[in-house]
């Protein structure tokens, strides 16, 4: 990324950012309560890439009662990718605990059973609402 965002007492901000060549789109929507990631992700520092998307989803917990869903459409995901997208699930796994509404959405393409495999190890390791889907196209 490297972005910096800016937490003030009322409201979260927006963020939107562009796929780039080794990272996803990203766009947080705190009206919305959804956080999308779409593309690839082998940034060369995936937790600078990650934190700042981190940092909001845990502020988003922490402030908000209402759901929280984050949509994933990653067609590859490097060894650094998948620890940040656990730090990820683990914010929001506690926070399912604790009894917040949070759930995960993972598509991903039909002839790409990697990625599959790696949404189905992130998805039995947790106990929140977790759903993947392949797409045809």
């Amino acid at each position: 990324m490297p972005t910096t965002l800016s937490f003030s007492d009322t409201a979260l901000p927006a963020l939107e950012l562009a796929a780039q060549q080794a990272t996803p789109s990203v766009k947080l929507d705190p009206t919305a309560g959804r956080v999308t990631l779409r593309g690839e992700s082998y940034p060369e520092n995936s937790p600078e890439f990650y934190r700042p998307i981190i940092d909001w989803v845990r502020h988003y917990l922490a402030r908000q009662t209402s759901p929280l869903h984050i949509e994933l459409e990653l067609s590859y995901v490097n060894t650094g990718s998948i620890k940040c997208l656990m730090d990820l699930f683990d914010e929001c796994e506690a926070a399912h605990q604790r009894g917040q509404a949070v759930s995960v959405a993972w598509r991903h393409h039909a002839d790409n059973p990697r990625v599959r495999e790696a949404a189905e190890e992130f998805r039995d390791e947790l106990s929140l609402p977790f759903e993947i889907s392949a797409d045809a196209d």
